[in-house]
């Protein structure tokens, strides 16, 4: 009987291992279901951070674009104006460098243009009465008037910039 008695709880003891080893089985699957599971929420938070990180640095790359824009934009005026400084320092010079002229040299290059209009006028005027072709006198008018208005427009006073050498 001695032997029975060893063989029941060898049974006893095999079937409280199986118990034991299927509980250990549930557990482990269960804690295998929570590290997975919050592991999906880990890659989620690192994802979500690593998408804000690339939104950052795309929002400061478009805004580091836009300044070199603006940059290209500033210096380019930049150019411009120094050209159109350049441009006047050499007229100023070239004035200057022919010397001194007579005042009757001044009196009449200031005559000139008007002198110029005048005829262009009485010119208009001639083709205006002479011809009976209506189209011709319409286009000596305008080229008379798009003449007067470039040449004394070209002539008009211009704001100076004073912040500029």
């Amino acid at each position: 009987m001695v032997v029975r008695g060893e063989s029941k709880t060898t049974m006893a003891d095999l079937l409280g291992l199986g118990l034991d080893a299927a509980a250990g089985g549930v557990f482990g699957l269960i804690g295998t279901a929570l590290g997975r599971v919050a592991g999906f929420f880990e890659r989620r938070d690192e994802n979500a951070q690593e998408i804000a990180r690339w939104g950052h640095e795309y929002r400061l790359h478009e805004l580091n674009m836009k300044a070199r824009a603006q940059e290209s934009e500033i210096e380019i005026e930049l150019a411009a104006q120094a050209g159109s400084w350049a441009g006047l320092k050499a007229s100023i010079a070239a004035e200057t460098a022919s010397g001194r002229a007579s005042q009757w040299v001044i009196n009449f290059l200031r005559l000139v243009r008007p002198s110029l209009t005048f005829l262009l006028w009485l010119i208009t005027a001639g083709i205006f009465i002479q011809t009976e072709n209506q189209a011709i006198a319409e286009a000596a008018v305008f080229a008379a008037t798009a003449a007067t208005l470039w040449w004394f427009g070209d002539r008009a006073p211009q704001q100076i910039n004073r912040s500029h050498p």
